[in-house]
């Protein structure tokens, strides 16, 4: 979800107007139910450890497959510029900036897999991957496609 936020810079806000249109509104009430899901990952700096039940998974992917559906003009023109990074690099870096700049906000910088995330030479594989796994799910069947995903990292 941190792509998409990249990518929508009222990330959060988008999140919640999605979960209200997909009538998610019994499994995410409000934004604060999806901060704390959100701050469920260990590699935040106000990491909160829960368990996620499974028709909040369901919820998050389905909003991360709307949001991607959405998005997808503008994740294609990212994976674009990462390509000819000569022809088009103003949106490629500013894209990872703001992916580094929002990583160094809310994670904590101090882990190893964070301090990969946020390596200049390391994250541009990691972020065309996870842009290419967004911009798969955007079919029909992007819901499946996206949990299988997720459920065998």
């Amino acid at each position: 979800m941190l792509i998409l936020e990249t990518i929508d810079l009222n990330g959060i806000q988008s999140i919640y107007a999605l979960s209200n249109k997909l009538k998610l509104s019994e499994t995410l009430p409000n934004k604060v139910t999806i901060w704390k899901l959100r701050n469920n990952n260990p590699m935040r700096k106000s990491h909160i450890k829960n368990n996620i039940k499974p028709e909040e998974f369901e919820a998050l992917t389905k909003i991360t497959v709307e949001m991607s559906k959405y998005l997808y003009p503008y994740i294609r023109e990212i994976l674009q510029s990462s390509e000819d990074q000569n022809k088009n690099s103003t949106v490629w870096c500013d894209f990872k900036k703001r992916f580094r700049d929002l990583i160094n906000e809310r994670f904590n910088i101090n882990s190893m897999k964070v301090k990969k995330l946020v390596n200049e030479s390391q994250n541009d594989e990691i972020l065309i991957k996870s842009l290419l796994t967004l911009s798969l799910c955007i079919s029909e069947q992007g819901y499946e496609k996206l949990s299988f995903f997720l459920l065998n990292l």
